[in-house]
């Protein structure tokens, strides 16, 4: 009889139900879990803007420590969560099939983007939801909201003030929250943060047996091509939470063919600068998807991404990480 494999996950509801969607799959091809709940930087810090918080890891890093002290055997993250670049002795085993990756516009009632007035309020936790509002409405005052997409939800409803938030629609949908989408923002308005709508397992880097588990049982060869790509231009651009950069990927193609459509864009804080560049290119393997974002990360820095991305850099105020 195989272990039971100790699976770690955030106590917030979204990251339970993702850990507990993983779960799913492996008991389902035959694998027993038992799930392990880990609060992190970001859960301790919940009162802080993601921006001021200062590290990269804000929701992963304890986690992290739970694998490499063996605590746990894996670990399910928001893809968009994670740093582009796994700490030494960690390794992404495999990566959900995504979910809708577009952001969403949230009222207390339903309301769609051109029905939003002028001057209105919307509160989002994001730096480059922000930027990308104000790039397009910089009539827009753009306010901080942070906690968990149910906290968010009733601050909304609790504040008559303000007219919207903007959450991942992903987010929402797993939830059960889909009936408060008053629309899933285009791409042309909002690209999504890399790897948004995606889960990610993380593991023991070297442990083949439970790598090969969670790959037979998990992982989407589709989406894990579509967010290498992204990923890469995120990382290439040296890119967090503290930067507004986002990216969407899909392939297309015939089978045997595929290739990757790349869309990148890189806004200013106040929106007065956007950098927007894309590509396609064929990608038979992750390795390839990524070099097709890390050429699209240069076409963007000489656009003239990179000013951009050092301003912003520049103004993410930082705060201590201690406990409130």
């Amino acid at each position: 009889m195989s272990p039971t494999l100790r699976l770690g996950t955030r106590g917030s509801p979204l990251a339970l139900w993702q850990a507990r969607r993983i779960q799913a799959l492996l008991e389902r091809a035959g694998t027993r879990t038992e799930l392990v709940t880990i609060r992190t930087t970001g859960d301790i810090l919940a009162h802080l803007p993601l921006a001021r918080i200062g590290t990269e890891a804000l929701f992963t890093a304890q986690l992290d420590e739970a694998l490499l002290a063996e605590r746990i055997d894996l670990a399910v993250h928001s893809l968009k969560d994670l740093p582009t670049t796994s700490p030494p002795g960690i390794e992404i085993a495999a990566v959900s099939e995504r979910e809708d990756p577009r952001d969403a516009l949230v009222g207390r009632g339903p309301v769609r983007w051109d029905e939003v007035p002028r001057g209105a309020t919307i509160a989002t936790s994001s730096l480059r939801r922000r930027a990308e509002l104000l790039r397009a409405r910089p009539d827009l005052d753009v306010v901080e909201i942070r906690g968990n997409v149910d906290s968010r939800l009733a601050k909304l409803d609790a504040t008559p003030s303000w007219t919207a938030t903007v959450l991942a629609t992903a987010g929402l949908l797993r939830l059960g929250f889909g009936d408060r989408i008053g629309e899933r923002l285009p791409f042309d308005l909002m690209l999504p943060a890399p790897g948004q709508g995606a889960l990610a397992v993380n593991i023991r880097a070297g442990d083949l047996a439970t790598t090969a588990v969670v790959r037979a049982a998990v992982h989407h060869v589709p989406t894990a091509l579509c967010v290498a790509a992204e990923r890469a231009v995120l990382g290439r651009l040296e890119g967090g939470c503290q930067v507004p950069v986002g990216a969407f990927a899909r392939v297309v193609g015939e089978a045997g063919a595929a290739e990757i459509e790349l869309t990148a864009r890189v806004v200013s804080l106040d929106g007065g600068e956007a950098v927007e560049r894309s590509a396609t290119a064929p990608a038979l393997d992750e390795a390839a998807a990524a070099r097709v974002g890390e050429d699209l990360a240069a076409a963007l820095r000489q656009a003239g991404a990179e000013p951009i991305l050092e301003r912003a850099r520049a103004a993410a105020p930082r705060a201590e990480v201690t406990e409130p």
